[in-house]
């Protein structure tokens, strides 16, 4: 199976933006574990922001834009060397892919980016791929990593992908606020009634929210593509979903007849 997964800034991170050695350490095994069961794994990743801005020593997410791209910078490069350490502890190489929305808009960039995926996991390699936070602006950026990660497993033809968030998936209503709230397992057809329970902004160091991960939805849906949310403080959650269990909510991709 082809699959994308997504790692958010609250997965990978704590509060202050620092890395969560323990659950990144525990995330790529689980991940290594994974890929030497045949699975083929693209990673979509957060943090770079976030941990500049831990390293940094910044009390909080920059608001403007040049210490957001500094930020970026300095924990890009803390970000990749956790990763390539860790993973090449289970004997797995990794790539690092930044991309931005003209990757994705010009035919003959998305097909070079295509190939390049393509020709990685053909070679046994794990790509890891976050938009080019030092570079991108408002007018040239994805935005989120939720439609980021979307958009990568369309272009990769990817059977799933599944967004690890600090939410355990789509509620009925949000769950910080209403005690009531229930989860909803299972999502077939993303109609206006599913969008209206998106809501705002997720953690104070990310830019995602259950709105931008309902439109990743969308995208993967619409090309066939399932998707799940789910809880990424516990990773064990991803051999949950690997044996065929329940976790998370789960939207169903239109199958073509």
């Amino acid at each position: 199976m082809k699959t994308v997964i997504k790692i958010g800034t609250s997965t990978l991170a704590h509060t202050g933006g620092r890395l969560n050695i323990r659950r990144t350490e525990e995330l790529c095994k689980v991940i290594s574990d994974l890929k030497n069961s045949g699975n083929e794994i693209i990673i979509v990743t957060s943090g770079a922001i976030g941990m500049g801005t831990g390293k940094l020593g910044l009390k909080e997410r920059p608001a403007d834009m040049a210490t957001k791209q500094a930020a970026a910078a300095v924990g890009q490069c803390e970000l990749m060397y956790v990763y390539d350490k860790l993973f090449s502890e289970y004997n797995h190489t990794v790539a690092q892919i930044l991309v931005t929305a003209s990757d994705f808009n010009h035919d003959d960039r998305h097909r070079n980016f295509s190939v390049t995926l393509s020709r990685l996991l053909d070679l046994g390699v794990i790509p890891i791929i976050n938009e080019n936070d030092t570079i991108a602006t408002e007018e040239i950026g994805i935005g989120d990593n939720d439609t980021l990660a979307a958009m990568v497993a369309t272009s990769a033809g990817a059977d799933l992908l599944i967004l690890l968030s600090d939410v355990e998936g789509l509620y009925s209503a949000d769950p910080r606020k209403d005690p009531n709230a229930k989860l909803i397992e299972e999502i077939r057809v993303i109609d206006d009634s599913v969008m209206k329970l998106g809501g705002g902004s997720g953690s104070s160091l990310g830019t995602g929210g259950m709105r931008t991960k309902l439109s990743a939805a969308k995208i993967c849906t619409e090309a066939g593509c399932d998707m799940i949310i789910a809880d990424g403080s516990d990773p064990s959650v991803l051999y949950t979903i690997a044996d065929g269990g329940k976790a998370g909510t789960r939207f169903y991709g239109k199958k073509t007849l």
